[in-house]
Formats: structure tokens, sequence, C-alpha cells
């Protein structure tokens, strides 16, 4: 086994025993902050914009991959175990599944409690959303956040391992934890301002579309793998068009697919609209599917890495 594989499967061991580092010492609660500063009024914002989302990013994955780099020549499987957090650090799966376990069964007991627990999960307005709507939010945010928390940063950490084992061990082990912390500070950037409200983030919202490209087609074929439904990307390819996103509405149309669900944002997409929204247990399966597939994601980078 290579070190970035051993460091793949800790980062799953850890998400699986762990969840999320705590705020306190999580590196990108760290980043987040410094990157809320940037939400100001700019006399150039495009121009703030565009600086800081190329080299905030590198910035992060230099200050992560340094002690990567630094521990893991002296001593591989430490730093393969550095590697693992920083990864770790940079995915999230058991506690996005959680949190919409937690939303699709209060949205059948409290549904005042499951508006307010989905604000954690889509930024959009909840307060009247129906039942079936904010089952639907939950679905499309656990599916879309496949592709942003756990394949992209996945995807990167196995290809940096792979560039990086061109040198040596301890190379493919710092340029891999560099791939995943950059992949991970890029969607962060995106996530706090890449809105059309805020012109710093236009920057950040473009270079977000182009990293995630990839991985958004990733996940939807994980997806549809688990599911046992290709016919399910082609469905998810028809609807694409009604999605602004050029990215999400790949592991969302999949899902919709899949699930045979509706998913919809009120006013702005509507997925599979002949089926039904989403029943507690149309949600329940969907919760079901994205954990498999985000298990099949580490299975494959693993092996990646290993290569």
């Amino acid at each position: 086994m290579t070190v970035a594989t051993l460091a793949v499967g800790l980062s799953l061991a850890l998400d699986l025993l762990v969840g999320e580092l705590p705020e306190a010492v999580h590196p990108v609660a760290y980043f987040g902050r410094f990157v809320g500063r940037l939400d100001r009024e700019w006399t150039n914002p495009r121009l703030v914009g565009t600086a800081a989302a190329l080299v905030l990013p590198l910035l992060a994955a230099g200050v992560l991959a340094a002690p990567v780099w630094a521990l893991a020549r002296r001593e591989p499987l430490a730093g393969a175990a550095l590697a693992g957090v920083v990864l770790f650090a940079s995915t999230s799966l058991r506690l996005l599944v959680s949190i919409v376990r937690e939303v699709v069964a209060a949205s059948e007991t409290d549904l005042d409690g499951a508006r307010e627990g989905l604000l954690a999960l889509a930024g959009r307005d909840a307060a009247s959303l129906s039942a079936g709507q904010v089952r639907s939010a939950a679905v499309e945010s656990l599916a879309e956040n496949l592709a942003d928390g756990l394949v992209a940063a996945l995807g990167a950490f196995a290809l940096g391992a792979v560039v990086g084992a061109q040198w040596s061990p301890a190379a493919a082990l710092a340029l891999a934890a560099a791939a995943a912390a950059w992949t991970k500070a890029v969607n962060t950037m995106d996530s706090m301002l890449g809105y059309r409200s805020k012109p710093v983030g236009w920057a950040p919202a473009k270079l977000d579309d182009v990293v995630m490209w990839l991985p958004a087609r990733a996940s939807a074929l994980a997806l549809a793998v688990v599911a046992l439904d290709p016919a399910s990307l082609r469905r998810a390819k028809a609807w694409n068009p009604d999605v602004p996103s050029p990215n999400s509405g790949w592991p969302m149309g999949v899902a919709a697919a899949a699930l045979d669900v509706r998913l919809e944002k009120p006013g702005v997409y509507d997925l599979n609209s002949s089926a039904s929204l989403p029943s507690v247990a149309d949600a329940e399966r969907g919760v079901r599917l994205v954990a498999a597939a985000g298990l099949l994601s580490y299975v494959v980078a693993g092996v990646v890495a290993w290569s």
C-alpha cells in the first residue's frame, strides 16, 4: 500500500469516527474568517476578487502542504498521517449525511424545525417551503455537496499523489495535500462570496465553475453506478439546461432520476417534474444513495493514489 493510499484510508476512518474537526482547530474555519474580510465594498471589486481567487487558495495549499513535505521526508508514515488529516479537513461526508437525516426526520414531525435545519444545507428562503419541498432541498444539497464537499478534494488528492510520485513519496504526499487544500479553498471562497449580490465574488465563482466541472460529473457517475441506473445520466443531461449552475445539475439530476422523485427550487429549476416531491422514505433512500456513492469515491481515490 502506498503512503498516499494510506492517507486516503485514514481520512475515511476519521470521517467515520470523528465526523468533523472542532471549529477552533479547523483550517477551513480559519480560511473562512480570512475570506470573510473580503466581503465589503471595494473600488474595484472584480480586481480584488480575481487577485484573491488566484492567491488565497495557493496560500492555503502551501501552508498545509509544507509540514506534510517536511515530515514525510523524515518519516513517510507520519507524513501520510498528516496528509490524511489535511484530506479529512478538506472533505465531509458523515456530517452532511447526519444533517440531512435530521432535516428529513423533522420534516414529518416538526416542519418549522426542518426549515430551520435546512439553512445549514441550502442557501434559500425556507420559510414558505412545504414538507416535500424541504425534503427536496435536502436531497438536492446532499447530491450537490457530494461533488463540492467530497469528490472534488478526493480527486485532487489522488491526482496530486500520482503526479508527485514521479519524484518521491514525500512529494506525492505534499502535492496531494496541496491539491486537496487548494480545491477546498476554491470552493470555500465560492460558497462565501460567489453570489450576484457580491461583485468581489465574480472571480471565485468562475474559478469554482471550472474546478468543479469534472467532480460534478464524476459524482453523477458514482451515483448512477451505486444506483445501478446508467439511464439516470442521460435523464440528468436532458434536465441540465434548466439549472443555472453548469455543474450542480449533474448530481442533482441523477439523484432525481435514480430515486424517481421531483427535485425543485421554486422559480429556478424543476427536475423530473412529472414525479412527486420526495417522501420521507424517498429522502432516506437518497441519503443511503449518496453515502454509498461517497464510499465508492473513497475507494476509487485510494486505488488511483496507489497507482
